[in-house]
C-alpha cells in the first residue's frame, strides 16, 4: 500500500510543470519562449558505465539537472546554457567551452507539426560552427524534449517544459 502512494506523490510532483493548454499555444505562436531542462539523456556507453557504477546509482542513464540549464528562443537570438555528458572528439581545453554554452543570432526555425499535437522545431544555426541542428518537441501540457546534434561530440537530449523568457529590467 505504501509503494501505492509513493508512486502517486512522484507522479503529483512531476506534474507541477504542467502549463495551460491556452498558455502553451501562447507561447508557441509567438516563438518567444525558455526550454528549461530538468534532465539530461546522454547517449555514451562510457557516461552510462560510469554512472552505473556509482553507489546507490540506479540502472538508467538520465541525470537529474539542477534548476537554470535553458534555452532561450527569440525572434533575433537564441541562447543556450546546458551540460554536456559524452564523447567529445575535440575536446577544448576551457571547461566552459566543453558544454553547449552559446548565442546564436543566425539562425532558421522550422515548425511542423508532431504526433500527438506536439510542436516540433527545427533549428539550424549559421553562426555556430560545430552544432548541426536542434530539435525541441513541445507537447500540450507544456512539457519538451530537446536533443543537440553536433560536429565535435556525441548527440545528447534533455527533458524539461517551457515557459515564457523572463522580462528584462531596464
Amino acid at each position: 500500500m505504501t509503494a501505492a502512494l509513493m508512486i502517486i506523490a512522484l507522479n503529483s510532483c512531476d506534474s507541477q510543470n504542467n502549463i495551460a493548454p491556452e498558455k502553451v499555444t501562447s507561447l508557441l505562436q509567438s516563438t518567444e519562449f525558455t526550454f528549461m531542462a530538468e534532465k539530461a539523456n546522454p547517449t555514451s556507453y562510457d557516461v552510462v558505465n560510469v554512472l552505473n557504477s556509482l553507489p546507490n546509482s540506479s540502472a538508467s542513464n538520465i541525470l537529474n539537472l539542477d534548476y537554470g540549464y535553458t534555452v532561450e528562443i527569440k525572434k533575433d537570438e537564441i541562447k543556450v546554457d546546458l551540460p554536456y555528458f559524452g564523447t567529445m572528439y575535440t575536446p577544448n581545453f576551457d571547461s566552459e567551452k566543453n558544454s553547449f554554452r552559446f548565442t546564436s543570432k543566425d539562425f532558421k526555425i522550422n515548425k511542423t507539426a508532431g504526433k500527438k499535437g506536439s510542436t516540433v522545431y527545427t533549428i539550424l544555426t549559421k553562426d555556430q560552427q560545430n552544432i548541426n541542428n536542434i530539435i525541441l518537441e513541445v507537447y500540450k501540457n507544456g512539457k519538451a524534449y530537446l536533443s543537440i546534434r553536433a560536429n565535435d561530440r556525441q548527440s545528447i537530449s534533455y527533458d524539461g517544459y517551457i515557459m515564457a523568457n523572463k522580462k528584462v529590467k531596464k
